[in-house]
Formats: C-alpha cells, structure tokens, sequence
C-alpha cells in the first residue's frame, strides 16, 4: 500500500507579502507586528559565536565524526562543505527558485495554496483569523516519493525548473540518508533503527521569500519554531542573512558560507536519539534593504511506521524520554496548530518518574 502525507485540515488563506511590499509602506500593517515574539534586533557586544561547520570529505576519519557528535548535541545546526552536490546545480537552483518568485501574481494564482493544503504559494500553519502573520511568502511541495507529488502542481511548473528540482530531490536525499547513517555510528545506534524509519521517508521543500520590510524591527519572516523533519537542508538564494537559532536563550545570527549547506536536526532525531541530540529553535528575521530568498528541504520518516526512540539506545540507565507514536499521527497533529517554539514535541516527552 502506498503511504500518504497527511493534509493540514485547517490552513486558511493569507494575503501575498510580496505584493503587500511592492506598495510605498511607511508602516507594517497590524497583523504582521509580532510583539509576541523575541526583537528580531540582535546586538552582540563580543563576535557571535558561530555554528560548527563540518567537512564532508573528512567524515570518514574518527576525529570529524566526533566534531560532527558534538555539532548535533551541542547546537542541533551546523554546516556542511564539500557535501558532494555540485556547484553548477546549485547555481540553477539558486536561479530558477529567484525566477519562481519573480513570476506574475496570475501565474503564482495557478500554483496558489488550495483550501486545506500546505503545498503551493502562500504561508503555512495560519489556523486562525486573529493569528498575527509572518513577513513572508512560501511555495511548499513534495518532491519525493515522485508519486507523491501533487498532480496540479508539480506538471505546471517551468519545465527548466522541474528538470532541476528533479536532480536535486534526488541529490539531497541521497545526503540526507548519507548524514542519517553517519549519526547512527557516532551514536552508537543499530543502523536498522535508522533505516527502517527513513530509507522510505518522504521529502518536502519549502521555498522562502522574505521581502523588505519598513519596520523590520517588528516584523519576523519565519517566527521561532523547531522543525518536525528528521534532517533539514537549507541552501541559501541570495547573500542576505536572516536565520537565527536560539542557544543558551540568547539568539545567535547564522553567516552562511558559499555554497554551504547549513543542517538542523528536526524533532523526529531528537525523539530517535531520546534526546541526545535535540532539535533547536530558530527563526527567519527580515531587513529593511533586500530581499531574502531561501530553499529548505526537509527529510522525513516514512509515514506507514511507528516513531520513538531507537529500541537500541535505551537501557535500564537509559529508559525513553518519549512516547511511541505513528509517523502519520505525528504530522497530523504538527500540521493542525500553530507554529510556536517546541510546544509540539514537548507533549510527546515523557514523565521524568517512570
């Protein structure tokens, strides 16, 4: 039987950002200030520490595994050089994802969010009128299992760009599994805990277009959230920074490295390791100068099977922090509620009693 991904039930339509941004704003209008969240505005008296970066070409040696250990435990995010996918791909998906949000708003109304669903042009995660709304715009899709795939969205894509998504799909998927199965090893994990929940996974991107803004500081582009996928793969478009995550309740801003990936573990690693890795917050800022453009591709575990953590990670010492749950449920429920912090795995932890 072929599994599905689950529909978020409750998405309910937003205005485009990129459209509102074209008009001569002075002012954000209401429902984007986000007095709700953490000042986007981070003033650092000392040089923000950075995130580890990781060389994949070393990964065979002992010495960049454990660096690639302590990345995962100690921040949840690092980067990636010399990750193997070639520079003239990315320089075409750099290229026709730009293009994608440079379309006409009558083309992007054909490849619009329909009532309920995730995937196409819009935002994610809006359940309520009074929601207060971010600073950007979306264009989400499933990209692998190709069956998957929507058949109203995927077919009245560019050709150019479907050629490319399809070569990159692949690419990414063969990373992510290639890092899975490094984390397994340096957990100590048996690699069949790995595989038998992401060697049939499923694969969505979520591209990101965060305008100019006129009052950034009071505006965000993505609000504070952890991810729900195994492993993320963020490419930045375009030399704007933006992403901060959050360490020790201080937000840290992230200086992407040229053609660098830059990798966050989602909730589902967190939950697999039994917390010895964990998921991290971070958030999208914006600018008042640029647009920010960028493309994450989440890797996720087979909706057909049952999640926890890795049967052989615990012990009588070691006893699960989390509840066993259905991948499909898993979703279910991530994608019915608001995007806010880790509140969503947090109800999966365990009393610390038993």
């Amino acid at each position: 039987m072929k599994s599905e991904v689950p529909k978020q039930g409750s998405l309910l339509s937003v205005p485009c950002v990129q459209e509102i941004a074209k008009k001569p704003l002075k002012h954000v209008p209401p429902r984007y200030v986000r007095t709700d969240e953490d000042c986007p505005v981070v003033t650092h008296t000392n040089p923000s520490p950075q995130v580890p970066v990781i060389d994949m070409q070393k990964l065979s040696s002992q010495e960049e595994l454990e660096q690639l250990h302590r990345a995962c435990k100690e921040w949840g995010f690092f980067q990636l050089v010399n990750h193997g996918v070639s520079s003239e791909l990315l320089e075409k998906v750099k290229m026709e994802v730009q293009q994608l949000f440079n379309l006409p708003m009558e083309e992007k109304k054909k490849l619009w969010q329909k009532p309920g669903e995730l995937e196409g042009f819009g935002q994610g995660f809006v359940v309520s009128e009074e929601q207060k709304l971010n600073w950007g715009d979306l264009f989400y899709m499933i990209t692998l299992p190709s069956y998957l795939r929507n058949p109203h969205l995927f077919p009245n894509l560019p050709l150019a760009f479907r050629e490319t998504l399809e070569a990159y799909s692949v690419e990414l998927k063969h990373l992510a599994m290639k890092l899975l199965d490094l984390m397994a090893k340096v957990l100590g994990m048996d690699p069949n805990d790995m595989r038998v929940l992401f060697e049939e996974g499923h694969q969505g991107m979520r591209m990101n277009y965060y305008p100019p803004c006129p009052q950034p500081e009071l505006a965000i582009g993505l609000n504070s959230h952890s991810d729900a996928s195994g492993l993320t793969i963020l490419l930045q478009i375009n030399e704007m920074e933006g992403l901060q995550i959050r360490k020790n309740g201080v937000w840290i801003p992230i200086k992407p490295l040229p053609n660098a990936f830059v990798i966050n573990l989602g909730d589902v690693v967190e939950i697999l390791s039994n917390g010895i890795y964990q998921s991290v917050e971070h958030r999208a800022t914006v600018n008042s100068v640029k647009e920010r453009v960028s493309i994450a591709t989440f890797y996720n575990p087979c909706s057909e099977v049952e999640m926890g953590p890795a049967p052989s990670l615990i012990t009588p010492q070691t006893p699960p922090l989390f509840k066993r749950v259905r991948v499909h449920d898993f979703y279910k429920d991530y994608l019915s509620r608001e995007l806010r912090g880790k509140s969503y795995v947090d109800t999966l932890r365990l009393p610390l009693d038993k």
